[in-house]
């Protein structure tokens, strides 16, 4: 199984840091909407690492499909064909309070974005004129000046990150592949996430070999108990802020810890985050992540998810992991036996 890391620098750090993680094995990099732009930290990397490259995910619904296709376009020639736009949605709060943007109907609006930019990308790869027509986004207009013409290494592939089953249905229908949401478990994957892939499969005519399933892992790993409480600490507090939020109650509902929800969104609106942290018992982070040596974890994603995918993106948050333990894991799972 191969391993994507996230690339966890500023732009202006992002290339030494690329090359550090590069040093592990890993088969790739990925970035995510923090503090810095999703797209910048990955044009420092492309040209200094021979890994895949990956938004993880670009928020799509305050972007027009033109800037992620143009974005998209021109990245995947800085990585020489390695880049995977990760496009994903959002919730509503950050849409138009922090975004300004405007919020409506995420998994529709989702579809039109994939659909959008697979119709420039056909333009710029001369397959006719620009004639996207759709609900949300209209694209007639396509000038010389403006196009770049077909790209050398194709256009990237497009990938949907998801937890609800419709827009995980979505990113079945219309997308190259779905980044599962990290605040997950076993159980919720397996009855909710790869049904809900199935019937969008379904719907479209599609079948699983045509669809990559990538998930997302948060990682407490270490190998000595200091290193273990401080791992488990950054993943407990990133646990207790995925479970304040809402829109993702059903992962707490399937394992019977939906009460917590409402208490956990009343803290973090107060910034108790020390309070909200209490609420994250172990149970809660062996079953939501994944903890233990390198070679633990190794074990528990393979099977949580070897079954359905050959590729893994690894989050190791809050906490300073050691990179002699990343090169452990990425060994691990790629090696069968592990």
């Amino acid at each position: 199984m191969k391993v994507e890391i996230q690339l966890d620098a500023a732009p202006v750090d992002a290339a030494a840091r690329a090359v550090e993680l590069a040093s592990t094995g890993a088969a790739g990099l990925f970035t995510f909407e923090g503090p810095h732009d999703v797209f910048f930290p990955l044009v420092a990397a492309a040209p200094v690492v021979n890994l895949d490259l990956t938004t993880n995910v670009a928020i799509a619904l305050p972007r027009s499909p033109m800037h992620l296709a143009h974005a998209a376009h021109d990245l995947q020639v800085l990585a020489g064909g390695r880049f995977r736009l990760g496009l994903g949605s959002q919730i509503r709060p950050h849409i138009e309070k922090r975004y300004g943007a405007t919020w409506s109907r995420p998994a529709a609006r989702m579809r039109e974005v994939v659909q959008a930019v697979r119709a420039i990308f056909d333009t710029w790869e001369g397959k006719g004129r620009l004639d996207f027509r759709g609900e949300f986004y209209t694209h007639t207009l396509m000038a010389p000046t403006f196009d770049p013409g077909p790209n050398p290494f194709g256009p990237p592939p497009i990938l949907l990150g998801a937890l609800g089953p419709v827009m995980t249905r979505t990113a079945a229908e219309v997308a190259d592949g779905l980044l599962v949401m990290p605040f997950n478990s076993e159980r919720h994957f397996h009855e909710r996430t790869l049904p809900a892939v199935d019937r969008g499969l379904a719907s479209a005519g599609r079948d699983r070999s045509d669809f990559e399933i990538v998930p997302q892992v948060i990682v407490a790993t270490g190998r000595t108990e200091e290193q273990l409480a401080a791992a488990t600490e950054g993943v407990r507090r990133l646990l207790a802020f995925y479970g304040s939020t809402p829109a993702y109650r059903p992962v707490l509902e399937v394992e019977g810890w939906a009460h917590l929800q409402e208490p956990l969104n009343a803290l973090s609106k107060r910034g108790a985050v020390a309070e909200m942290v209490e609420h994250v018992d172990d149970a809660m982070v062996d079953t939501l992540a994944v903890r233990g040596t390198p070679e633990d974890c190794a074990r528990q994603i393979r099977t949580r998810f070897g079954a359905h995918a050959d590729r893994v993106c690894c989050y190791f948050p809050g906490y300073q992991v050691d990179l002699a333990h990343v090169r452990d894991l990425v060994t691990a799972l790629d090696d069968p036996a592990h």
